[in-house]
């Protein structure tokens, strides 16, 4: 029995060992960081699907191209997207158009911006494309 509760504390201060590394240097240096988000359509569909409760007839949906920018005045500079939609609210009713910006860390998806303040800090003058690939969206 005492065997085993030494090797249940040795894991146990492995693991700890591992929880206390030094987080930042998970995704090593500032470039790292803030790689260019290539696959960011595709990252941003497969959010979608968590973001929104129907994810299915989105309408007039338009993207930004990621661009670097302050994420917050707590946050550092990351790659950031803005999107434009119009979603359901219900079966047949929209909500409206709304505007969110996509936040990326190391090159793919981190969070979605979506209080008014934030999205109209980060999504001031961005250029926005059609992006016909989020009107297509299944429920899974």
């Amino acid at each position: 029995m005492i065997r085993h509760a030494g090797v249940v504390v040795g894991l146990a201060l492995l693991l700890a060992g591992c929880a206390s590394h030094n987080r930042s240097g998970a995704y090593g240096s500032a470039e790292d960081i803030n790689t260019f988000p290539a696959n960011y359509k595709a990252d941003i569909q497969a959010a979608m699907h968590v973001y929104l409760n129907d994810p299915t007839g989105i309408r007039d949906a338009a993207i930004s191209e990621p661009v670097l920018k302050p994420a917050s005045l707590a946050m550092p500079e990351r790659y950031v997207a803005c999107l434009r939609f119009n979603a359901k609210r219900t079966a047949t009713v929209y909500a409206g158009m709304k505007e969110i910006a996509a936040v990326f860390l190391a090159g793919r998806f981190d969070q979605f911006r979506d209080s008014p303040k934030e999205e109209q800090d980060l999504c001031a003058n961005a250029t926005y494309t059609p992006f016909p690939e989020l009107q297509t969206l299944s429920r899974y």
